[in-house]
């Protein structure tokens, strides 16, 4: 089992939820983020611009998938939220993290069938 922690453009939220629907993920945790990476928050760059680093605004999708539908969701993920054809600094990151295990309250099953 396996935790997918993907920080995306908010303006992505809407076509990634509908692409991991259309594979068969339809559960998740969607939260507000703050943050910045690479482009430090700023907007504009050169000689003489004067910027502090600012927080952006992302979405985190937090998905617990099972071994096998890992790679297609993390591919899915991937192709739809970046901006044009290649993508873009601030487009965000995917973390693929382990999962020791899972309990699902309702019933106290465990494991792998806890996920789905």
């Amino acid at each position: 089992m396996r935790m997918i922690l993907a920080l995306i453009q908010p303006t992505k939220l809407k076509p990634v939820q509908e692409a991991l629907a259309r594979i068969g993920v339809e559960r998740m945790t969607v939260c507000d983020a703050l943050g910045y990476g690479q482009q430090r928050g700023q907007t504009a760059t050169g000689p003489g611009v004067v910027s502090e680093a600012k927080l952006l605004r992302k979405v985190a999708l937090e998905i617990s998938v099972n071994e096998d539908f890992l790679d297609k969701t993390v591919q899915t993920i991937a192709q739809v939220a970046r901006t044009g054809p290649h993508g873009a600094i601030g487009d965000g990151k995917i973390f693929v993290l382990p999962v020791e295990e899972v309990i699902r309250l309702s019933d106290t099953v465990r494991g792998p069938e806890a996920v789905s």
